[in-house]
Protein backbone atom coordinates (compact mmCIF):
# COMPACT_ATOMS: atom_id res chain seq x y z
CA UNK A 1 0.00 0.00 0.00
CA UNK A 2 1.44 3.38 -1.16
CA UNK A 3 0.67 6.33 1.25
CA UNK A 4 0.29 9.88 -0.66
CA UNK A 5 1.63 13.11 0.92
CA UNK A 6 -1.73 13.75 1.98
CA UNK A 7 -2.13 10.36 4.10
CA UNK A 8 1.28 11.01 5.57
CA UNK A 9 0.77 14.26 6.76
CA UNK A 10 -2.68 13.06 8.13
CA UNK A 11 -0.84 10.57 10.19
CA UNK A 12 1.77 12.79 10.89
CA UNK A 13 -0.76 15.20 12.75
CA UNK A 14 -2.56 12.25 14.41
CA UNK A 15 0.09 11.01 15.95
CA UNK A 16 1.70 14.51 17.21
CA UNK A 17 -2.22 15.05 18.45
CA UNK A 18 -1.58 11.90 20.46
CA UNK A 19 1.73 12.64 21.59
CA UNK A 20 0.06 16.56 22.90
CA UNK A 21 -2.61 14.96 24.58
CA UNK A 22 -0.51 12.64 26.84
CA UNK A 23 1.79 15.61 27.96
CA UNK A 24 -1.26 17.42 28.92
CA UNK A 25 -2.72 14.76 30.86
CA UNK A 26 0.78 13.95 32.35
CA UNK A 27 0.86 17.80 33.03
CA UNK A 28 -2.50 17.69 35.20
CA UNK A 29 -1.69 14.48 37.22
CA UNK A 30 1.87 16.03 38.03
CA UNK A 31 -0.80 19.53 39.65
CA UNK A 32 -2.36 17.00 41.93
CA UNK A 33 -5.60 17.53 40.59
CA UNK A 34 -7.86 14.69 39.12
CA UNK A 35 -11.12 14.14 37.68
CA UNK A 36 -12.94 11.66 40.39
CA UNK A 37 -12.33 11.24 44.17
CA UNK A 38 -11.00 7.56 43.64
CA UNK A 39 -8.28 9.25 41.46
CA UNK A 40 -7.03 11.50 43.73
CA UNK A 41 -6.62 8.79 46.48
CA UNK A 42 -5.02 6.10 44.24
CA UNK A 43 -2.31 9.03 43.19
CA UNK A 44 -1.72 9.71 46.86
CA UNK A 45 -1.67 6.59 47.63
CA UNK A 46 1.07 5.16 45.04
CA UNK A 47 3.08 8.72 46.36
CA UNK A 48 3.05 7.48 49.67
CA UNK A 49 4.93 4.49 48.70
CA UNK A 50 8.03 6.09 47.07
CA UNK A 51 7.46 9.21 49.54
CA UNK A 52 8.07 7.14 52.94
CA UNK A 53 11.55 6.37 51.75
CA UNK A 54 12.43 9.57 51.47
CA UNK A 55 15.03 11.08 54.07
CA UNK A 56 14.30 14.04 56.85
CA UNK A 57 16.78 16.26 54.32
CA UNK A 58 14.50 15.59 51.35
CA UNK A 59 11.58 16.16 53.00
CA UNK A 60 13.10 19.39 54.60
CA UNK A 61 14.14 20.34 50.70
CA UNK A 62 10.91 20.09 49.65
CA UNK A 63 9.02 21.91 52.45
CA UNK A 64 11.27 24.54 52.10
CA UNK A 65 10.57 24.85 48.08
CA UNK A 66 7.26 25.24 49.38
CA UNK A 67 7.75 28.05 51.96
CA UNK A 68 9.29 29.86 48.89
CA UNK A 69 6.52 29.38 46.99
CA UNK A 70 4.50 30.73 49.39
CA UNK A 71 5.77 33.81 49.34
CA UNK A 72 6.35 34.12 45.65
CA UNK A 73 2.90 33.85 45.30
CA UNK A 74 1.15 35.13 48.30
CA UNK A 75 -0.09 38.46 46.83
CA UNK A 76 -2.18 36.58 44.41
CA UNK A 77 -3.47 34.14 46.31
CA UNK A 78 -4.18 36.59 49.23
CA UNK A 79 -6.42 38.70 45.72
CA UNK A 80 -7.90 35.10 44.93
CA UNK A 81 -9.14 33.94 47.85
CA UNK A 82 -10.95 37.63 49.23
CA UNK A 83 -12.15 37.64 45.14
CA UNK A 84 -13.27 33.94 45.35
CA UNK A 85 -15.32 33.81 48.66
CA UNK A 86 -15.60 37.45 49.23
CA UNK A 87 -14.51 37.47 52.41
CA UNK A 88 -11.76 38.80 54.37
CA UNK A 89 -8.88 41.51 53.71
CA UNK A 90 -5.90 41.53 51.15
CA UNK A 91 -3.83 42.51 52.97
CA UNK A 92 -4.29 40.85 56.05
CA UNK A 93 -4.18 37.43 53.77
CA UNK A 94 -0.82 38.14 52.96
CA UNK A 95 -0.11 38.42 56.44
CA UNK A 96 -1.52 35.34 57.06
CA UNK A 97 0.39 33.71 54.54
CA UNK A 98 3.89 35.44 55.16
CA UNK A 99 2.95 33.87 58.83
CA UNK A 100 2.32 30.59 57.76
CA UNK A 101 5.17 30.20 55.56
CA UNK A 102 7.97 31.22 58.21
CA UNK A 103 6.53 29.78 61.84
CA UNK A 104 4.74 26.38 60.56
CA UNK A 105 7.30 23.74 61.82
CA UNK A 106 8.60 21.46 59.86
CA UNK A 107 10.36 18.12 60.46
CA UNK A 108 12.42 19.90 63.57
CA UNK A 109 10.09 18.52 65.86
CA UNK A 110 9.98 15.05 65.12
CA UNK A 111 12.43 14.28 67.97
CA UNK A 112 13.19 10.57 68.39
CA UNK A 113 13.70 8.91 72.15
CA UNK A 114 16.13 6.57 73.32
CA UNK A 115 15.47 4.74 76.61
CA UNK A 116 18.39 2.56 77.50
CA UNK A 117 19.15 0.08 80.68
CA UNK A 118 20.50 -2.91 81.96
CA UNK A 119 17.98 -4.79 79.33
CA UNK A 120 19.65 -2.70 75.90
CA UNK A 121 18.06 -0.05 74.11
CA UNK A 122 14.62 0.79 73.38
CA UNK A 123 14.24 3.66 70.37
CA UNK A 124 11.05 5.49 70.02
CA UNK A 125 10.37 7.69 66.80
CA UNK A 126 7.72 9.22 65.26
CA UNK A 127 6.11 7.33 61.95
CA UNK A 128 3.73 8.45 59.19
CA UNK A 129 0.16 7.58 59.01
CA UNK A 130 0.37 7.21 55.42
CA UNK A 131 -2.33 9.02 53.37
CA UNK A 132 -4.37 12.02 55.26
CA UNK A 133 -7.42 13.41 54.18
CA UNK A 134 -7.64 17.05 54.85
CA UNK A 135 -11.15 18.98 54.85
CA UNK A 136 -10.27 22.30 55.13
CA UNK A 137 -12.19 25.77 55.49
CA UNK A 138 -13.67 29.01 52.99
CA UNK A 139 -12.58 31.20 55.61
CA UNK A 140 -8.75 30.60 55.89
CA UNK A 141 -8.56 28.88 52.66
CA UNK A 142 -4.86 28.97 51.01
CA UNK A 143 -3.18 28.89 54.74
CA UNK A 144 -4.82 26.22 55.77
CA UNK A 145 -4.26 23.83 52.69
CA UNK A 146 -0.11 25.26 53.08
CA UNK A 147 0.09 24.67 57.07
CA UNK A 148 -1.59 21.14 56.88
CA UNK A 149 0.76 20.40 53.56
CA UNK A 150 4.06 21.23 55.85
CA UNK A 151 3.33 19.81 58.98
CA UNK A 152 1.83 16.29 56.82
CA UNK A 153 4.53 16.58 54.81
CA UNK A 154 7.16 16.94 57.20
CA UNK A 155 5.38 14.17 59.37
CA UNK A 156 5.99 11.36 56.24
CA UNK A 157 2.49 11.21 54.47
CA UNK A 158 0.59 12.16 51.74
CA UNK A 159 -2.65 14.13 51.60
CA UNK A 160 -6.00 14.25 49.72
CA UNK A 161 -7.62 17.49 50.32
CA UNK A 162 -11.35 18.07 50.39
CA UNK A 163 -11.43 21.69 49.97
CA UNK A 164 -15.07 24.34 51.08
CA UNK A 165 -16.49 25.02 47.98
CA UNK A 166 -16.89 28.30 48.85
CA UNK A 167 -12.79 28.68 48.35
CA UNK A 168 -12.29 25.74 45.74
CA UNK A 169 -10.50 27.32 43.47
CA UNK A 170 -8.24 29.25 45.68
CA UNK A 171 -7.08 25.81 47.52
CA UNK A 172 -6.79 24.02 43.75
CA UNK A 173 -4.75 26.64 42.89
CA UNK A 174 -2.54 27.09 46.32
CA UNK A 175 -2.04 23.30 46.14
CA UNK A 176 -0.99 23.32 41.88
CA UNK A 177 2.01 25.65 43.32
CA UNK A 178 2.82 23.91 45.91
CA UNK A 179 3.06 20.52 43.76
CA UNK A 180 5.30 21.94 41.20
CA UNK A 181 7.52 23.63 43.84
CA UNK A 182 8.03 19.90 44.71
CA UNK A 183 8.45 18.81 41.79
CA UNK A 184 10.91 21.33 40.71
CA UNK A 185 12.71 20.50 44.21
CA UNK A 186 12.96 17.10 43.11
CA UNK A 187 9.93 15.65 44.72
CA UNK A 188 7.51 13.14 43.05
CA UNK A 189 4.28 14.08 41.74
CA UNK A 190 0.62 13.93 43.66
CA UNK A 191 2.06 14.26 47.22
CA UNK A 192 -0.87 16.54 47.54
CA UNK A 193 -4.33 15.76 45.41
CA UNK A 194 -7.96 17.13 45.50
CA UNK A 195 -10.48 16.22 43.23
CA UNK A 196 -11.41 18.74 40.20
CA UNK A 197 -15.20 19.31 41.83
CA UNK A 198 -16.57 19.66 44.80
CA UNK A 199 -19.35 17.53 46.55
CA UNK A 200 -20.60 15.97 49.55
CA UNK A 201 -20.36 12.77 47.97
CA UNK A 202 -16.21 13.12 47.19
CA UNK A 203 -16.31 14.11 50.90
CA UNK A 204 -18.01 11.05 52.04
CA UNK A 205 -15.72 8.67 49.62
CA UNK A 206 -12.89 10.36 51.15
CA UNK A 207 -13.70 9.59 55.02
CA UNK A 208 -14.30 5.89 54.15
CA UNK A 209 -11.93 4.96 51.54
CA UNK A 210 -9.54 2.10 53.35
CA UNK A 211 -6.61 3.68 52.13
CA UNK A 212 -7.27 7.05 53.74
CA UNK A 213 -5.20 6.90 57.96
CA UNK A 214 -6.09 9.50 59.07
CA UNK A 215 -9.05 12.34 58.75
CA UNK A 216 -8.43 16.20 59.41
CA UNK A 217 -11.04 18.60 59.29
CA UNK A 218 -10.72 22.21 59.93
CA UNK A 219 -14.08 24.28 59.93
CA UNK A 220 -17.31 24.22 62.05
CA UNK A 221 -19.11 21.85 64.41
CA UNK A 222 -20.97 19.75 61.58
CA UNK A 223 -17.97 18.55 59.80
CA UNK A 224 -16.06 17.75 62.79
CA UNK A 225 -18.65 15.87 64.08
CA UNK A 226 -18.54 13.75 60.66
CA UNK A 227 -15.33 12.85 60.95
CA UNK A 228 -15.13 11.85 64.48
CA UNK A 229 -18.28 9.53 63.57
CA UNK A 230 -15.47 7.93 60.51
CA UNK A 231 -13.85 5.32 62.49
CA UNK A 232 -10.43 6.68 61.81
CA UNK A 233 -8.07 8.20 63.66
CA UNK A 234 -9.22 11.64 63.29
CA UNK A 235 -8.50 15.38 64.27
CA UNK A 236 -10.75 18.54 64.64
CA UNK A 237 -10.49 21.62 64.45
CA UNK A 238 -13.88 23.27 65.30
CA UNK A 239 -15.55 26.43 66.34
CA UNK A 240 -14.76 28.91 68.73
CA UNK A 241 -16.15 32.03 70.73
CA UNK A 242 -13.30 33.62 71.83
CA UNK A 243 -14.18 36.51 74.98
CA UNK A 244 -11.85 38.85 76.54
CA UNK A 245 -11.73 39.92 79.83
CA UNK A 246 -10.82 43.54 80.75
CA UNK A 247 -10.67 44.15 84.71
CA UNK A 248 -9.43 47.49 86.63
CA UNK A 249 -5.82 46.63 86.67
CA UNK A 250 -5.21 46.75 82.67
CA UNK A 251 -3.61 49.32 80.66
CA UNK A 252 -6.66 50.65 79.08
CA UNK A 253 -5.60 51.93 76.23
CA UNK A 254 -3.32 49.28 75.16
CA UNK A 255 -6.12 46.69 75.87
CA UNK A 256 -8.35 48.83 73.95
CA UNK A 257 -5.83 48.85 70.90
CA UNK A 258 -4.96 45.40 71.02
CA UNK A 259 -8.63 44.62 70.84
CA UNK A 260 -9.53 46.43 67.93
CA UNK A 261 -6.21 45.27 66.51
CA UNK A 262 -7.30 41.11 66.38
CA UNK A 263 -11.15 42.15 66.48
CA UNK A 264 -10.74 43.73 63.41
CA UNK A 265 -7.96 41.57 61.85
CA UNK A 266 -9.40 39.84 58.21
CA UNK A 267 -12.94 41.51 58.77
CA UNK A 268 -13.43 38.98 62.09
CA UNK A 269 -12.53 35.67 59.99
CA UNK A 270 -9.80 34.13 62.28
CA UNK A 271 -11.82 31.41 64.61
CA UNK A 272 -8.91 32.89 67.05
CA UNK A 273 -10.39 36.47 67.08
CA UNK A 274 -11.57 37.99 70.44
CA UNK A 275 -15.39 37.98 69.53
CA UNK A 276 -16.91 39.45 72.66
CA UNK A 277 -15.51 41.45 75.22
CA UNK A 278 -16.49 41.27 79.11
CA UNK A 279 -15.40 43.93 81.17
CA UNK A 280 -15.69 45.29 84.57
CA UNK A 281 -17.87 48.13 85.69
CA UNK A 282 -15.21 50.16 86.82
CA UNK A 283 -13.35 50.35 83.97
CA UNK A 284 -16.34 49.78 81.17
CA UNK A 285 -16.52 53.94 79.97
CA UNK A 286 -13.07 54.61 79.80
CA UNK A 287 -12.06 51.22 77.99
CA UNK A 288 -14.52 51.61 74.78
CA UNK A 289 -13.74 56.01 75.31
CA UNK A 290 -10.15 54.27 74.21
CA UNK A 291 -11.62 52.08 71.55
CA UNK A 292 -13.38 55.20 69.70
CA UNK A 293 -10.07 57.25 70.14
CA UNK A 294 -8.95 55.04 67.20
CA UNK A 295 -10.22 55.92 63.91
CA UNK A 296 -11.18 52.69 62.09
CA UNK A 297 -14.28 51.98 65.18
CA UNK A 298 -17.52 52.49 64.62
CA UNK A 299 -19.88 52.49 67.79
CA UNK A 300 -23.43 51.43 66.79
CA UNK A 301 -26.83 52.49 68.93
CA UNK A 302 -29.44 50.36 69.86
CA UNK A 303 -32.06 51.09 66.72
CA UNK A 304 -28.88 50.51 64.49
CA UNK A 305 -28.00 47.38 66.02
CA UNK A 306 -31.48 45.96 66.03
CA UNK A 307 -31.70 46.63 62.21
CA UNK A 308 -28.50 44.71 61.50
CA UNK A 309 -30.10 42.11 64.01
CA UNK A 310 -32.39 41.23 61.42
CA UNK A 311 -29.75 42.32 58.48
CA UNK A 312 -26.63 39.85 59.60
CA UNK A 313 -28.45 36.76 61.31
CA UNK A 314 -31.18 34.52 60.42
CA UNK A 315 -34.20 34.20 62.96
CA UNK A 316 -36.18 30.75 63.03
CA UNK A 317 -39.76 31.36 63.03
CA UNK A 318 -40.69 28.27 65.14
CA UNK A 319 -37.90 28.24 67.52
CA UNK A 320 -36.89 32.10 67.53
CA UNK A 321 -33.59 30.90 67.86
CA UNK A 322 -30.99 32.73 65.70
CA UNK A 323 -28.16 31.99 63.20
CA UNK A 324 -25.51 33.52 61.33
CA UNK A 325 -25.81 35.12 57.67
CA UNK A 326 -23.58 33.42 55.72
CA UNK A 327 -23.52 36.51 53.10
CA UNK A 328 -22.36 38.46 55.68
CA UNK A 329 -19.66 36.29 57.59
CA UNK A 330 -15.87 38.17 56.74
CA UNK A 331 -17.03 41.26 55.27
CA UNK A 332 -16.14 44.87 55.93
CA UNK A 333 -17.86 46.67 58.72
CA UNK A 334 -18.46 49.42 55.71
CA UNK A 335 -20.54 46.59 53.82
CA UNK A 336 -22.08 45.69 57.00
CA UNK A 337 -23.59 49.43 57.89
CA UNK A 338 -24.33 49.95 54.19
CA UNK A 339 -26.70 47.59 54.32
CA UNK A 340 -29.22 48.64 56.58
CA UNK A 341 -28.85 52.29 55.23
CA UNK A 342 -26.15 54.16 56.92
CA UNK A 343 -23.19 56.15 55.35
CA UNK A 344 -19.82 55.63 56.81
CA UNK A 345 -15.86 56.39 55.83
CA UNK A 346 -13.85 54.04 54.43
CA UNK A 347 -11.46 54.35 57.55
CA UNK A 348 -14.20 52.20 59.87
CA UNK A 349 -13.02 48.80 60.23
CA UNK A 350 -15.07 47.52 63.03
CA UNK A 351 -18.42 47.78 64.50
CA UNK A 352 -18.63 47.72 68.71
CA UNK A 353 -21.90 47.94 70.39
CA UNK A 354 -22.87 48.05 73.96
CA UNK A 355 -24.58 44.58 74.79
CA UNK A 356 -26.11 42.58 77.20
CA UNK A 357 -25.09 39.05 77.76
CA UNK A 358 -27.81 37.45 76.12
CA UNK A 359 -27.77 39.52 73.07
CA UNK A 360 -27.58 36.73 69.99
CA UNK A 361 -24.06 38.93 69.14
CA UNK A 362 -22.93 37.98 71.91
CA UNK A 363 -23.87 34.27 72.02
CA UNK A 364 -23.26 33.47 68.35
CA UNK A 365 -19.84 33.23 66.86
CA UNK A 366 -20.35 35.87 63.93
CA UNK A 367 -17.23 35.81 62.41
CA UNK A 368 -17.50 39.49 61.28
CA UNK A 369 -16.77 42.65 62.21
CA UNK A 370 -19.15 43.38 64.84
CA UNK A 371 -17.79 43.30 68.36
CA UNK A 372 -20.27 43.68 71.12
CA UNK A 373 -19.01 44.91 74.92
CA UNK A 374 -20.72 43.68 78.15
CA UNK A 375 -20.55 44.98 81.49
CA UNK A 376 -20.18 43.16 84.60
CA UNK A 377 -20.00 44.21 88.39
CA UNK A 378 -16.17 43.15 89.15
CA UNK A 379 -13.86 40.52 87.82
CA UNK A 380 -15.41 37.20 89.67
CA UNK A 381 -18.86 37.93 87.18
CA UNK A 382 -16.37 38.46 84.39
CA UNK A 383 -14.96 35.24 84.76
CA UNK A 384 -18.44 33.70 85.27
CA UNK A 385 -19.64 35.05 82.33
CA UNK A 386 -16.56 34.63 79.70
CA UNK A 387 -17.01 30.47 80.78
CA UNK A 388 -20.28 30.72 79.83
CA UNK A 389 -19.73 32.36 76.56
CA UNK A 390 -17.32 30.46 75.25
CA UNK A 391 -19.91 27.50 74.85
CA UNK A 392 -17.41 25.35 76.00
CA UNK A 393 -15.35 25.23 72.68
CA UNK A 394 -12.39 25.55 74.68
CA UNK A 395 -10.37 27.31 71.64
CA UNK A 396 -9.09 30.56 72.60
CA UNK A 397 -10.07 33.56 75.03
CA UNK A 398 -8.02 36.70 76.14
CA UNK A 399 -7.32 38.80 79.36
CA UNK A 400 -5.92 41.76 79.72
CA UNK A 401 -4.81 42.44 83.32
CA UNK A 402 -2.18 43.18 85.82
CA UNK A 403 -3.47 40.97 88.19
CA UNK A 404 -2.27 37.57 88.14
CA UNK A 405 -4.20 36.26 90.66
CA UNK A 406 -6.99 37.29 88.15
CA UNK A 407 -4.91 36.27 84.68
CA UNK A 408 -4.50 32.53 86.49
CA UNK A 409 -7.81 31.93 87.69
CA UNK A 410 -9.36 33.00 83.91
CA UNK A 411 -6.72 30.58 82.66
CA UNK A 412 -7.72 27.75 85.09
CA UNK A 413 -11.33 28.17 84.54
CA UNK A 414 -11.77 29.62 80.89
CA UNK A 415 -9.36 26.11 80.19
CA UNK A 416 -9.15 27.15 76.56
CA UNK A 417 -6.40 25.83 73.95
CA UNK A 418 -5.16 29.14 73.77
CA UNK A 419 -5.46 31.76 76.31
CA UNK A 420 -3.87 35.08 75.54
CA UNK A 421 -2.85 37.71 78.51
CA UNK A 422 -1.84 41.80 77.73
CA UNK A 423 -1.93 41.07 73.56
CA UNK A 424 -4.15 40.75 70.27
CA UNK A 425 -5.14 37.50 70.40
CA UNK A 426 -3.37 37.16 67.09
CA UNK A 427 -0.40 36.52 69.33
CA UNK A 428 -1.66 33.19 70.40
CA UNK A 429 -0.72 31.60 66.98
CA UNK A 430 2.65 33.28 66.56
CA UNK A 431 1.61 36.49 65.23
CA UNK A 432 3.49 38.91 67.20
CA UNK A 433 3.80 36.48 70.04
CA UNK A 434 6.30 33.50 70.72
CA UNK A 435 5.97 30.04 69.13
CA UNK A 436 4.71 28.57 66.26
CA UNK A 437 1.80 29.21 63.94
CA UNK A 438 -0.89 26.52 62.44
CA UNK A 439 -3.93 27.07 61.05
CA UNK A 440 -5.45 23.53 62.03
CA UNK A 441 -6.12 24.26 66.10
CA UNK A 442 -8.02 21.18 67.35
CA UNK A 443 -9.23 21.59 70.07
CA UNK A 444 -11.72 19.64 69.63
CA UNK A 445 -9.98 16.36 70.20
CA UNK A 446 -6.71 17.83 71.82
CA UNK A 447 -3.84 18.11 70.04
CA UNK A 448 -4.08 21.80 70.02
CA UNK A 449 -2.06 24.44 67.70
CA UNK A 450 -0.91 21.25 65.18
CA UNK A 451 2.63 20.50 63.81
CA UNK A 452 3.93 17.49 62.46
CA UNK A 453 3.81 15.79 65.64
CA UNK A 454 0.36 15.73 65.22
CA UNK A 455 0.32 13.90 62.36
CA UNK A 456 2.63 11.20 62.94
CA UNK A 457 3.02 7.41 64.94
CA UNK A 458 4.83 6.72 67.40
CA UNK A 459 6.71 3.48 66.65
CA UNK A 460 9.42 1.46 69.27
CA UNK A 461 12.16 -0.68 68.23
CA UNK A 462 13.94 -2.55 71.06
CA UNK A 463 16.99 -4.23 71.24
CA UNK A 464 17.53 -6.49 74.11
CA UNK A 465 20.57 -7.08 76.01
CA UNK A 466 22.98 -5.52 73.65
CA UNK A 467 23.62 -1.70 72.32
CA UNK A 468 24.22 -0.23 76.21
CA UNK A 469 27.23 1.23 76.14
CA UNK A 470 28.39 1.77 79.99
Amino acid sequence: MELNGNDLSQIIERVLKELNEKDTKKQEVSDGVFDTIDEAIAAAYEAEKKFKNSTLEQREKYIAAMRKATMDNAMSLANLAVKESGMGRVDHKYLKLKLTAEKTQGTEVLKPEAITGDKGLTLVERGAFGVIGSITPSTNPAVTVICNAICMLAGGNTVVFSPHPGAFKTSLTTLKILNKAIREAGGPDNLLTAVAKPSLENTNVLMHDSRIRMLVATGGPGIVKMVLSSGKKAIGAGAGNPPVVVDETADLEKAARDIINGASFDNNLPCIAEKEVIAVAEIYEDLIKHMKENRAVYEINDAQAEKLLGTVLNKDSQTGKYSINKAFVGKGAKYILESIGEKVSDEIEILIYRAKNSHPFVQLELMMPILSIVKVKDFDEALETAVEDEHGNRHTAAMHSKNVDHLTAMARAIDTTIFVKNAPSYAGIGFGGEGHTTFTIAGPTGEGLTNAVSFTRIRRCTMADSFRIV
